[in-house]
């Protein structure tokens, strides 16, 4: 599921929810909290901050902003969390 990133919702600092598959076993999904930052790379975009790596904020990322929304999702995608 994705949903459209209106940058301007967010601020560098805010805490928002995403799904995060394994990279080493791409079956199992988990409810993950991440940073939203300035990108390094171009300071006038924004990226999410996970696992030590920079991800674009776009509407490629299901983002939520809270966890019990991003966890009812969640069940809905992939059954119980």
């Amino acid at each position: 599921m994705t949903m459209d990133i209106n940058q301007a919702e967010y601020n560098p600092g805010d805490i928002v929810y995403v799904f995060y598959r394994n990279p080493h076993t791409q079956d199992v999904a988990n409810v993950q909290a991440a940073a939203v930052v300035n990108h390094p790379e171009n300071p006038n975009e924004l990226a999410l901050f996970l696992y030590e790596t920079y991800y674009p904020l776009t509407s490629e990322t299901a983002v939520y902003k809270s966890e019990e929304e991003a966890l009812q999702v969640y069940e809905q995608y992939f059954g119980e969390y």
